[in-house]
């Protein structure tokens, strides 16, 4: 869509009646999200052929929406540790909400700096939403600058994620594509339209990666169906199509995710792999610009092209993240400044840079290695692919999970001694309860009328029914967390009567 089109575009709103907008405008911003046009081929400072490799870095935020106001309102987590500063670490509120905006701040120092660097920004649209709440417009206008002033585009990639920080493996399939659809609505809000048009890469919460036949075809298909070209994935969650894990070559080039459904149908998307290791210590301190020195050139069909070390941390926890990622974050860009090594060598890139720029030199994507979700391949080994229907792939299923201790259907994260789905099964059957029962009211009423999404009925029920799928309650443990899960699925069991 072009730069007049989207103007023409009515102007969303970031709340409507004190609920956040994401809802209401799917065709808007279907129209947005859904080109191939370069994003950011015309304005890249980089030429392929003078890059030996590079390193992508993202940040991952995220604050949890709680039912924890003076009375019960909804507000964000950020806001309870302020309100609350001797609870657990909620000291720490302060130092969270200047990391929140603070790369505002560093993109801009270090390009007054003569650096060149790259940042990717993944920030669920719950902390959006709370930053908004709280009214903290210096957060928000430091990160409005990076992403709207043409100056600092080039050196900015925002991902998408779920609204609401659900893991996708245990979030109910048909809310997939509307925590997507909901975080688009909401950043579009925020940011403008033509910021969304920028947002190709997507980055799960945790990192999480489904691994059963139907839930991973269902993901990539609505990810794809909302424009997104490309899908941040961890190492360990995928296999080759043997398999065997990744080749150690093929992680520092862009895979092809493919998956099968269990009636054989497949869809694919461009992956870029996370390395596994301490995220946060291994962001904070650069180590991706380290371990880029070790790496070189790669062949792609016929095309040479640079590897890339990709990784993500979250942006606020950890003193090593507060603290240490200031001090190394332009230590490491002076450094490449000062060898002259800003457009030349080992450079930063942003995924969607790195892609775009690959592919103009020819690099093909169906001459990416292909991978898959981790575990399937014992999945079709037992069931023929040409042939596969739902009853066979679930009996496979349920096969492996009786005689193989290693296999299993959740999926793989980078918090691997946890499991999302076992333990929280007071919060799941809620959650799932819900979610039923949203789709059974709206879905006839949304197919006859698209604009029902539009009314603030479906908004607060939509809204409930997100939020209930925040991993927080499970990940966060029992107690005080799933207390706040039972009441979201109170408030949404009216909203949705």
């Amino acid at each position: 869509m072009t730069a007049t089109a989207i103007s023409n575009l009515s102007v969303l709103a970031a709340s409507r009646s004190g609920l956040p907008n994401i809802c209401g405008w799917e065709a808007e911003i279907k129209s947005v999200t859904n080109h191939n046009e370069p994003i950011f081929l015309p304005t890249t400072n980089l030429r392929l052929e003078n890059l030996t490799a590079g390193f992508a870095c993202a940040l991952h935020m995220h604050q949890p929406t709680i039912p924890a106001g003076g009375n019960g309102e909804l507000i964000s987590n950020l806001q309870y540790m302020f309100e609350h500063p001797h609870d657990g670490d909620n000291h720490n509120a302060g130092v969270f909400a200047w990391c929140y905006g603070r790369m505002g701040e560093f993109i801009p120092q270090l390009i007054g700096e003569g650096c060149n660097p790259r940042i990717m920004l993944d920030y669920s649209g719950n902390l959006l939403w709370g930053l908004q709440q709280m009214g903290r417009e210096d957060i928000l206008n430091n990160l409005k600058q990076i992403t709207c002033n043409r100056q600092y585009q080039p050196h900015v990639e925002w991902l998408g994620t779920m609204w609401s920080h659900a893991v996708v493996p245990s979030t109910p399939i048909p809310d997939l594509k509307l925590h997507i659809q909901a975080w688009q609505h909401y950043f579009a809000a925020v940011f403008g339209y033509d910021a969304l048009r920028r947002v190709k890469g997507f980055s799960p919460p945790e990192m999480h990666l489904p691994n059963h036949p139907d839930t991973l075809f269902e993901y990539i298909k609505a990810l794809k169906e909302c424009g997104y070209r490309w899908l941040l994935v961890q190492e360990h969650s995928v296999e080759c199509l043997d398999g065997t894990g990744l080749h150690h070559d093929q992680k520092y080039i862009p895979n092809c995710l493919v998956a099968r459904n269990s009636v054989g149908e497949t869809i694919s998307i461009t992956a870029l792999i996370k390395t596994q290791g301490s995220d946060t210590k291994l962001v904070a301190q650069m180590q991706p610009y380290f371990e880029a020195k070790g790496r070189g050139k790669q062949q792609i069909g016929n095309v040479t092209v640079p590897s890339l070390v990709t990784q993500i941390a979250d942006g606020e926890n950890g003193g090593v993240m507060m603290n240490e990622y200031p001090r190394d974050l332009f230590r490491v860009y002076h450094e490449i400044r000062d060898a002259g090594n800003n457009d030349a060598g080992i450079v930063a890139l942003n995924g969607t840079e790195y892609l775009e720029l690959i592919e103009a030199a020819g690099a093909n994507p169906d001459d990416y290695p292909a991978c898959q979700a981790a575990n399937q391949h014992k999945i079709w080994q037992q069931v023929d692919p040409d042939n596969a229907n739902p009853e066979a792939v679930e009996n496979a299923i349920a096969q492996l999970k009786a005689t193989d201790h290693q296999f299993h259907m959740d999926g793989a994260s980078w918090t691997n001694d946890l499991s999302w789905v076992k333990g929280y099964e007071n919060v799941l059957a809620p959650m799932n309860q819900l979610s039923a029962a949203f789709h059974a009211k709206y879905d006839s009423l949304v197919q006859q009328d698209p604009t029902v999404t539009q009314r603030p009925d479906y908004l607060e029920a939509l809204l409930y029914n997100l939020l209930l799928e925040t991993s927080c309650f499970r990940y966060w443990g029992q107690g005080m967390w799933t207390d706040f899960a039972r009441e979201l699925y109170r408030r949404g069991e009216i909203a949705v009567r």
